[in-house]
């Protein structure tokens, strides 16, 4: 009896815990048995792996093959087996050495005719290997890898080429820093027309990475200021780039050169912008980690999936709970929102008049929760620009001139505080705030009058200690906390 062992990984959310593949050949009617809590997909891998091994020139034992995956209490699922499947029964067999996967771990789905094919999670997979400090063994066509500092990736074209390599016969393609994928073109500030009152508020934003809400009639320009966003952030650390990287794996999505940037429909379901499934997947708030979540029509939206927001929101993640046990997701993302002012977008529009009752203005913007509103910071109203100014060369500052302020700001508040201005809390906010006697007053005045909730009082002092950041004053001033609460109360309209 011989058994080998061939190490792996499996996909359990960003996790990859280690999976021991076991192959045991024994005496006996020929039989291929898959054990250790493995599902359709796994089981199905005997068909891949005796067709691709026959197909390869290889002997298949006529033997009883017995493929144990341990642990055996951990979920296994999809093809990403098949290789080290393979590679087990070669082992077991005598047709490869006992040794030849030291030191590796394999992932990847076999076609029949022995070619590999790539599995999503793998970069979680290789990230793993790395601080177990293995090298990762993947199918040539996995091809969208992050930077990951000591990471060592083999890439075979099929179950040859994987075998030819084991034996020390054939050089392999390894990576061990790939290459970030090209940048992609941004919008530009440059390319708006006016509404200064938006291009600042932008400015805030990506300063200190509040919530923002744009408000206006249709084709004012609200996606193209919410589109201009990523181009004025600073560019993410490299353990958040890598992060992004391996929530896209997850997805099997091709990850962003620059910070994220999502826009789902309003027709999108609470699954598919929270995550979720029989296999919990990042949603789009997780794929719009470390960037910008922009709802467009954000009243379009249906107010239960728009109130799953608010945990996250607080939070920074998501745990998504299931019989099999639950899966956290990040999901530190500023929102960005737009909406129209009523349902048919004209009210308060001094060129066209609204055709829409009280009732209908009411009942369109009671789908936005006082609670969800509460935990927006920023609130814009976007108005119409004249044809003249329209049709005239721009001549507002372009996106590099503000995210380089922007990121004066954010060095500011990291020297200071070690974070963002947004993610300020309890103690750390009112040390850095540091109101004086004056500023205290008038910020006391301001709430009772504008019944501002404890979370707004909170919220709009982060926003003016960015607003002071921006200006280069040491303390809050009263400027600034003017100009903030100027951004706390509803759009007009």
């Amino acid at each position: 009896m011989t058994v080998a062992i061939v190490a792996t990984r499996a996909n359990r959310g960003l996790d990859a815990p280690p999976v021991r593949v076991e192959v045991d050949l024994s005496n006996g009617l020929p039989a291929f048995n898959i054990v250790g809590m493995a599902e359709t997909a796994v089981r199905e891998s005997r068909d891949r792996v005796r067709s691709a091994l026959l197909n390869c020139h290889f002997e298949f034992p006529d033997r009883r093959i017995t493929v144990n995956l341990a642990p055996a209490d951990l979920p296994k699922g999809g093809g990403r087996f098949d290789l080290p499947i393979a590679l087990g029964i070669l082992i077991a067999s005598g047709q490869l050495p006992q040794d030849c996967v030291a030191g590796y771990e394999c992932i990847g789905e076999l076609a029949l005719d022995g070619s590999l094919r790539s599995v999503h999670g793998t970069l979680c997979a290789v990230i793993a290997a790395r601080d177990a400090g293995k090298k990762s063994i993947l199918p040539a066509a996995t091809e969208q890898f992050a930077t990951i500092p000591g990471a060592c990736v083999v890439r075979v074209k099929d179950l040859l080429h994987c075998c030819a390599v084991l034996r020390g016969r054939c050089e392999a393609e390894t990576i061990v820093a790939c290459e970030e994928p090209k940048s992609s073109p941004l919008s530009n500030l440059a390319e708006v027309r006016g509404q200064a009152l938006g291009k600042r508020a932008l400015e805030i934003a990506a300063t200190g990475g509040h919530h923002l809400l744009l408000e206006g009639p249709p084709g004012t320009g609200k996606s193209l200021l919410a589109s201009c966003l990523p181009g004025l952030m600073p560019p993410p650390s490299e353990r958040s780039a890598l992060l992004t990287h391996a929530l896209y794996d997850l997805r099997g999505l091709r990850p962003p050169s620059a910070r994220p940037f999502r826009a789902p429909h309003h027709s999108a379901s609470a699954a598919a912008l929270i995550g979720g499934g029989a296999h919990p997947l990042p949603g789009e708030i997780s794929l719009a980690h470390g960037g910008v979540l922009f709802l467009d029509e954000i009243a379009e939206f249906s107010r239960h999936t728009l109130d799953m927001l608010r945990e996250p929101i607080e939070r920074g993640e998501v745990n998504i709970a299931r019989a099999s046990g639950s899966v956290r997701y990040p999901a530190v993302f500023q929102l960005i929102a737009a909406m129209n002012p009523c349902p048919c977008g004209h009210a308060g529009d001094l060129e066209r008049s609204c055709r829409c009752s009280n009732g209908d203005r009411q009942r369109y913007r009671a789908r936005l929760s006082g609670p969800l509103l509460d935990r927006i910071d920023l609130r814009v109203n976007v108005s119409r620009e004249p044809v003249r100014d329209l049709l005239e060369q721009p001549n507002s500052e372009p996106s590099g001139t503000v995210a380089d302020r922007v990121q004066e700001g954010v060095t500011k508040q990291n020297q200071r505080q070690g974070c963002l201005n947004s993610q300020l809390a309890g103690r750390d906010l009112i040390g850095a705030c540091e109101l004086g006697p004056s500023e205290r007053h008038f910020l006391e005045k301001a709430g009772d009058r504008l019944k501002l909730s404890a979370r707004a009082v909170h919220r709009t002092m982060r926003v003016a200690r960015t607003i002071a950041d921006l200006a280069g004053h040491h303390g809050v001033v009263r400027a600034d906390l003017s100009e903030a609460l100027s951004f706390r109360g509803p759009p007009e309209g």
